[in-house]
């Protein structure tokens, strides 16, 4: 166990006390293979348990206190968060095995998450509506009750942030279930939450086995609004489990996600952006681009200019903090190295190095492949590991065509210089976002995102979230 644990991490928060379960999980760490911690196995028990927790906290101070209130302590959270940057970091560096580096730029957005939406939370107003002579009509935001947040492996700060942050600025209690194989960030936010000041009950964490834990607290009846991150097949379940009690889901999915590149876009600008958005985290990213249309006039170049970024990639321990590290766990490697044994008879481009990483690591060497044609397995399903294919177009339409053709529709990005092609683009592509000569927008915490197709449905992030966790009330008073 790393130093920087200053908690327990065998103990659940549920009501605003630490308690165990009957039985726990073993956390292993992904550079090494080494054991990490043992956290809690909750299951429906304790999930019944949170949620009736966080719904008497709804029937007291937390749903008694002003936005204006609820805002002060988020920021103070935020502020917490700041403090505890570097042992944040640490911390997600050995249980998720992402760089240094990486870490700490999530630790860094979810402390934003946090001033944002303290600043956010008495922001949120209804409008008053032109109606009838006699008639006053206006709408109000008001919070769902008890929301449920399910949370993945592969950015547990960050979603944390942008899910619990935005449910808690609105005014509902949380119960969070963070992913069983990276939940020691959420333990610690929530230790953090409660040293800030945040009631009793209003965030519960129950870790657990997704089909144990997560499973209860996607059916429970008493929840009202659940958010879910992670892929297409367990998504479809929660969906499915909420839809029995006729509960709203948010739902951000996987990806495959494009960038187009054309020719007389500025490859200069381009180029960092085209491997860095494959690679960061290791590939294990919704909105990872795992594919690079390329117009055929600056085909070679593009792939010249992306391989000599791949030479000098390096791969090894998080704490080595390289530009990228061990993937989650040997399961996920076996899953990406299937993905690559598909590619076998494509042509490599470019191949990264590892270094001093251990052979009980769970690492994947990142891998471009060229020439790849649009309907390849490697070209249309997300693999979640830093593998990129390469592919050709013609014109414009091609482009289009080749980009909309996957069953995702998470992030695009677009790069040339054309303004016209720009805004036709912007709207032809099936994406949630769209980035024009970018891609990422540096993570914007108020930027909507979310996707379309089999990327999900429901926007996270910025004021979208917080109309996501709320219900409109419109009242029309009749005074003659």
């Amino acid at each position: 166990m790393t130093d920087a644990i200053w908690f327990d991490p065998s103990l659940m928060l549920i009501g605003g006390a630490w308690r165990a379960a009957d039985s726990t999980l073993s956390l292993t760490n992904p550079s090494d293979g080494s054991a990490l911690a043992q956290i809690a196995r909750g299951g429906a028990a304790e999930i019944d348990a949170a949620v009736t927790a966080a719904h008497h906290a709804r029937q007291s101070e937390w749903g008694r206190m002003s936005a204006t209130e609820r805002g002060r302590i988020l920021t103070r959270i935020g502020n917490a968060v700041l403090e505890r940057v570097d042992q944040l970091a640490e911390i997600e560096a050995h249980d998720v095995g992402k760089p240094l580096t990486q870490a700490r730029a999530d630790a860094g957005a979810l402390a934003r998450y946090m001033e944002f939406y303290g600043g956010a939370a008495d922001k949120v107003m209804g409008e008053t509506i032109p109606y009838l002579d006699g008639y006053t009509v206006y709408t109000l935001r008001e919070p769902h009750g008890v929301t449920g947040h399910i949370v993945p492996w592969n950015y547990p700060m960050q979603i944390i942030g942008r899910s619990v942050g935005a449910a808690l600025a609105m005014g509902n209690a949380c119960v969070l279930k963070p992913a069983e194989e990276a939940c020691l960030t959420a333990l610690a936010f929530a230790h953090i939450c409660q040293d800030a000041g945040l009631p009793d009950g209003v965030l519960n964490v129950v870790p657990g086995l997704g089909a144990e834990a997560g499973a209860a607290l996607a059916a429970h009846p008493d929840v009202q609004h659940i958010s879910f991150t992670g892929s297409v097949r367990t998504g479809a379940l929660v969906q499915q489990a909420a839809g029995a009690n006729v509960v709203p889901v948010t739902l951000e999915l996987g990806g495959k996600s494009p960038q187009l590149v054309f020719e007389d876009a500025d490859l200069e600008a381009a180029l960092p952006f085209l491997v860095n958005a494959g690679i960061q985290n290791a590939g294990q990213t919704c909105s990872a681009s795992s594919r690079i249309l390329v117009q055929r006039g600056i085909y070679d170049a593009v792939c010249d200019g992306m391989a000599e970024a791949y030479a000098d990639l390096t791969v090894g321990p998080a704490m080595d903090d390289l530009r990228v590290g061990p993937l989650i766990s040997t399961r996920q490697k076996e899953i990406v190295d299937g993905f690559l044994a598909q590619g076998a008879d494509l042509q490599i481009a470019a191949k990264g190095a590892l270094q001093n990483a251990p052979h009980s690591g769970a690492y994947v060497v990142p891998t471009l492949f060229a020439d790849v044609p649009p309907d390849h397995a490697l070209a249309r399903d997300e693999i979640f590991g830093p593998v990129q294919v390469l592919i050709p177009f013609d014109t414009e339409e091609d482009a289009a065509a080749i980009a909309n053709s996957t069953d995702y529709g998470l992030v695009a990005s677009i790069w040339t210089a054309n303004g016209a092609r720009q805004m036709r683009l912007a709207k032809q592509l099936r994406a949630g976002q769209v980035f024009i000569n970018n891609y990422g927008a540096g993570g914007g915490v108020e930027l909507p995102f979310g996707g379309v197709g089999k990327s999900g449905h429901g926007r996270e992030k910025g004021f979208e979230a917080l109309y996501g966790f709320s219900t409109l009330k419109t009242v029309a008073a009749h005074h003659g």
